[in-house]
């Protein structure tokens, strides 16, 4: 089993090595003195007022149903959504980065990737395994000041590992591991709104917000690479596999952004709330024509990149991205 799993490549090589990528020029050379696990302290939690999370990126605490509850309940919610921000975080790097990271170090990806994006690929392994303790580390000192406990009782992933399944088993087998390697590619290459947005929100404790700044300084460069991961995985797939694998992109997007509705509807059973009052929230919350912008504003550099690459030459692609509402009127 062992010696199957040292050779085997995260997706079949088809392609020779080509030029189709691209040149790499690496971020990674002042890595001993930026990267966080170098440079900067594991943060501690310090508490400060009573908003651990912006209610604008959590709306369901804004719904006048929920509001209701009082300020306790809403609170409460918050610190939930904050740690299932962390928990999200762990998982991510756990499950969708770190793993790509490490065959591309290995040089088991199944592409002709250039020495020094192996090489480079280790400093992000490094990254990533430090951002999932970070997070994990500092929701266990929230849930020491708060009181209130991290994690899910059944123990089951942020929505995202579901909604990859879901990917993984509409690809036919000859192409199935490329979506490990898009979903890296769609994680790393957008800019949520919660590394954004918390980071300048004087309203969190700073502990917070340079618990997020920390992880997001990091992203910057590993964004760069996997922009160039895209290049050279595009030049690799055939014809054939571009017209198979293209339609799929949207759906990984979606599984990024897209809201973690069942844990909001946790979260909201657990307040008291009936089932027919939650369904109402969580709708009002979250119309769908909101979460398409919403989605569709946070993915706009990661479309253009899919566009140089030529992606929506292939006309199923070109319809997916039009039908999952991710292409602008300019580039329709």
């Amino acid at each position: 089993m062992y010696r199957e799993r040292a050779t085997e490549l995260l997706v079949a090589a088809k392609a020779e090595a080509n030029e189709g990528g691209g040149a790499y020029t690496s971020r990674f050379g002042r890595w001993d003195s930026l990267a966080g696990v170098r440079s900067r302290p594991q943060r501690s939690f310090e508490a400060s007022g009573s908003l651990y999370f912006p209610p604008e990126l959590h709306p369901v605490v804004t719904h006048p149903l929920v509001a209701a509850c009082g300020s306790e309940q809403v609170e409460w919610l918050l610190l939930r959504r904050l740690h299932d921000y962390l928990d999200f975080t762990s998982e991510l790097e756990s499950l969708g980065v770190i793993p790509v990271a490490t065959a591309i170090s290995r040089g088991r990806s199944g592409l002709h990737l250039p020495d020094g994006m192996r090489a480079d690929a280790f400093k992000i392994v490094t990254d990533e395994a430090w951002h999932a303790q970070g997070s994990y580390d500092f929701a266990q000192q929230l849930q020491r000041a708060s009181g209130v406990a991290p994690g899910r009782p059944d123990g089951s992933p942020p929505a995202f590992a579901e909604r990859l399944d879901a990917i993984r088993e509409g690809l036919p087998h000859e192409v199935r591991g490329v979506e490990a390697i898009l979903f890296a590619i769609v994680s790393e290459t957008l800019i949520s709104g919660v590394l954004s947005a918390i980071p300048r929100d004087d309203r969190l404790p700073r502990s917070v917000r340079d618990h997020v700044r920390d992880h997001a300084e990091d992203e910057g460069r590993h964004h760069v690479y996997f922009r160039s991961v895209l290049r050279h995985l595009w030049a690799a797939l055939t014809p054939k596999e571009r017209k198979t694998v293209g339609p799929h992109v949207p759906a990984a997007i979606y599984a990024f952004l897209e809201p973690d509705y069942t844990r909001a509807i946790e979260d909201l059973r657990l307040l008291g709330l009936p089932d027919r009052i939650i369904e109402q929230v969580v709708e009002e919350s979250w119309p769908r024509q909101q979460v398409v912008h919403d989605v569709s504003e946070a993915s706009r550099s990661l479309v253009r990149y899919f566009a140089e690459v030529r992606a929506f030459d292939e006309p199923g692609t070109r319809n997916a991205f039009e039908e999952a509402g991710l292409l602008s009127d300019a580039e329709r």
